[in-house]
């Protein structure tokens, strides 16, 4: 047990909270490390995984310092593989790899433990934020305080919380991390949010005050539905506990990753769909 929490604490670790996350220039000697030939004991995760020739894997995955990166498996798919076993998404592991090709070479695997497995919902929704990470995220770039909120996601995931206040957690976290942070405590003029007025709201353009009267108002430059202000400053502390918090946020979100996405459809999302419909 000792070990499976220390190996835990090494996946998690990221920047303190009381320092800013890094700047361009650590971000560039970040990169160039990237490109270096050898890297090894990098923790990550696999995110997504596709076959590759008759014996092979082209994976995902998300790690610490490098961010997304692609690596070729090779031989993965036989019965003998080291790596067989490991490549799952959702278990800590630590990657080795090397080349300096976009796609690099997989050289070695190891399981860190320290998860509790995910079922049902919980799977459904580790799967959803894998492809959001898939869609937003670059290869190459990295992006330290995206991966402790997915370290944070899944330990929230295998417990018995709410799955739907880890998701926003996360969403939100994602999103200010790549540079589109929503703006929650004023709207679109400036002004501060008002708890008891309605709001529409863009990715663009932020929250627009609107008629207290007109309750799910929308316009062709892509508005979503009203949203309160209360359900705005209760974003922006991070507190989804009202049910009415937690279902427009769950809309409002949706709204702005889709337009991130370019009106792009989260095959999660529309495989949940199908479940719900069966």
């Amino acid at each position: 047990m000792a070990e499976s929490e220390g190996a835990l604490a090494a996946v998690s670790e990221k920047l303190p909270t009381s320092e800013p996350a890094p700047d361009g220039a650590i971000k560039r000697t970040l990169r160039r490390k990237l490109s270096d030939s050898r890297i090894d004991h990098q923790p990550g995760f696999v995110l997504h995984s596709y076959p590759w020739r008759e014996t092979s894997l082209i994976i995902e995955t998300f790690t610490r310092e490098f961010g997304r990166v692609a690596v070729v498996a090779r031989g993965a798919k036989r019965p003998t593989s080291q790596f067989r076993g490991l490549l799952s998404p959702f278990n800590p592991i630590a990657l080795s790899w090397s080349g300096r090709n976009e796609i690099k070479t997989l050289v070695r695997a190891e399981w860190l433990g320290g998860m509790q497995p995910l079922r049902g919902d919980a799977l459904l929704a580790a799967f959803y934020a894998n492809e959001l990470l898939v869609r937003l995220l670059a290869r190459g770039d990295p992006h330290l305080t995206t991966f402790g909120s997915y370290v944070e996601l899944l330990q929230s995931l295998g417990q018995k919380s709410r799955h739907d206040t880890a998701l926003r957690r996360f969403e939100l976290d994602l999103l200010q991390d790549i540079g589109y942070a929503l703006p929650l405590a004023l709207c679109a003029e400036g002004s501060p949010i008002d708890a008891a007025a309605q709001y529409a709201f863009s990715g663009d353009r932020g929250a627009q005050l609107i008629d207290a009267n007109t309750a799910r108002e929308r316009d062709a430059s892509g508005f979503a539905d009203t949203v309160s202000g209360r359900t705005l400053l209760a974003m922006e502390a991070r507190d989804f506990a009202h049910p009415q918090v937690a279902a427009e946020s769950k809309v409002l979100l949706r709204q702005v990753i889709r337009f991130h996405l370019d009106g792009k459809p989260l095959n999660t999302r529309r495989i949940l769909q199908d479940l719900k419909q069966l």
